[in-house]
């Protein structure tokens, strides 16, 4: 267990599938501005509460690597399964790319802090982005993911992804695929997995994580 997380609750059920696949193979693909797809009820009857009770509990807000912690439980029944062959298939038929060769990097995040959620269009090393949101019910109008025509401001949005419990939001990176949430301060649970196009890659984005958590430790944030 990292000394950045807080030690999560052993799971006493074992849970052996999370994901409820079928309900992302129905959604629909959508390509204005560019191609996404947003699915609900992606979680199988009988594993929220566990998951939620599995789920790590970091100190520090951002996005964490999971190589970095130790998952437990319903937790990492649900990580196996978000970089398993399944889910890599499911991409690749809903999209249209060949997800078998491309190598993944998960990351999880707990709490948002309110420099966080800047629009963006994801780095040129990506070639998809998966967010799972993990909060069970939300009511703030903020922290909110939405599909951005420009980089303008928030307004101009097609698609708004509130980040409740068993939300998928998946897309292809490109160089006008905008996106980000409005400011929000607090607890906010989403398991991020970035298919990638080569796996030195995923090495440096690692050896960044660990130079900005180094310096947060020293310098405070």
């Amino acid at each position: 267990m990292s000394i950045d997380t807080l030690a999560a609750p052993s799971t006493v059920k074992t849970i052996d599938r999370i994901l409820n696949l079928d309900a992302f193979r129905a959604a629909p693909l959508l390509t204005d501005p560019y191609p996404h797809t947003l699915a609900r009820g992606m979680l199988l009857p009988g594993t929220a509460d566990v998951l939620r009770r599995d789920f790590p509990v970091f100190r520090q807000a951002g996005y964490h690597p999971v190589e970095g912690f130790e998952p437990q439980g319903a937790f990492a029944t649900l990580l196996r399964e978000i970089e398993g062959p399944e889910m890599k298939a499911a991409m690749t038929e809903k999209f249209g790319i060949d997800f078998g060769p491309l190598p993944s990097l998960v990351t999880v995040r707990y709490v948002s802090a309110a420099h966080e959620g800047c629009i963006h269009t994801d780095s040129r090393s990506k070639v998809a982005t998966l967010l799972l949101y993990l909060n069970r019910g939300w009511s703030s109008p903020e922290g909110r993911l939405r599909v951005l025509r420009d980089n303008k401001g928030f307004d101009n949005y097609t698609l708004e992804v509130p980040p409740d419990e068993g939300t998928m939001f998946a897309f292809l990176r490109g160089d006008r695929s905008w996106h980000g949430h409005t400011p929000f301060v607090g607890e906010r649970r989403v398991v991020q997995i970035a298919w990638l196009r080569d796996a030195a890659e995923i090495e440096r984005k690692r050896k960044r994580h660990r130079v900005s958590r180094f310096l947060k430790r020293i310098f405070g944030g």
